[in-house]
């Protein structure tokens, strides 16, 4: 799977309701909303947004279209903001981007839910679960209704036992995943099984190195994460072994999402609260 590289033309507006600080940025392509690899949360933000994202995709879930976005040492010099100057002069070279989607507003159960299914949320619970998003709440759903269709966004906080490889063993891979008792969705996902079941076997082996080597090996070995492996196919091997790891059964995550689905049954739904 090889993704797209658009060069960076013109910063328009940083997003603000991320901790990443993404902007619109004009391409040779178009406008995609951009994530920066000198920002706070640093390269491997990005790693799991192209894992989790190309994932997704191969799953049919809606993302919106990715690619890499290559920053030149010139771009954004005359940004008057010097915290956007500070990210930009750090983010040189690969960074990575989703298109932007005119026109889309955030998901809210209460204004869009008659957009969203049981099994798309069946589905997108089993998905967050799998890959440990914890950013898929009521305050803060990543969800936009685009073109009456819902589509997914910011998976950079997934995959978090990638920020402590060397406390990963064979039994954290395989930890359930609690937080999922928060996730905007789950009172909707009436058969996470299903979801198991029909979603499970697409994520073979074959599928995972197709997404792996998506990721390009500038991220991988990023300096401020470059002492973790070798090179950049032993990094692919982790996020590889973590991954397969999760999907072999039994999947404690499908049993931690039921059991969490069965009690928000019956409470009251929640708000969404404020914006991120």
């Amino acid at each position: 799977m090889r993704l797209p590289v658009h060069t960076a033309i013109r910063y328009l507006q940083p997003l603000r309701e991320g901790g990443s600080l993404p902007a619109i940025v004009d391409t040779d392509a178009g406008l995609f909303v951009v994530k920066f690899r000198g920002a706070g949360q640093g390269p491997k933000a990005l790693i799991a947004e192209l894992i989790a994202g190309l994932l997704a995709r191969q799953l049919g879930l809606p993302v919106p279209e990715p690619a890499l976005i290559d920053v030149a040492p010139s771009f954004g010099r005359a940004e008057p903001d010097l915290e956007v100057q500070e990210i930009l002069r750090g983010s040189h070279g690969l960074n990575v981007g989703a298109r932007y989607l005119d026109g889309a507003f955030n998901f809210d159960p209460f204004a869009a839910g008659d957009f969203i299914d049981s099994e798309f949320a069946s589905a997108l619970v089993w998905f967050d679960a799998f890959t440990t998003n914890p950013d898929r709440t009521h305050r803060n759903p990543n969800i936009l209704i685009w073109r009456r269709t819902p589509w997914l966004i910011d998976h950079g906080a997934a995959i978090y036992a990638h920020h402590s490889w060397s406390t990963v063993d064979a039994e954290r891979v395989r930890t359930p995943f609690p937080l999922i008792r928060d996730h905007v969705l789950l009172a909707r996902a009436d058969d996470i099984e299903a979801a198991d079941r029909r979603l499970t076997p697409r994520l073979s082996t074959e599928v995972l190195d197709q997404v792996l080597d998506a990721v390009p090996d500038t991220l991988l070995l990023d300096p401020l994460i470059a002492g973790e492996f070798v090179d950049a196919e032993a990094a692919r091997a982790r996020y590889r072994e973590y991954l397969s790891g999760r999907l072999e059964e039994p999947r404690l995550f499908v049993s931690e999402a039921r059991e969490a689905r069965e009690l928000r049954r019956g409470q009251p739904a929640l708000r969404r609260q404020a914006r991120r």
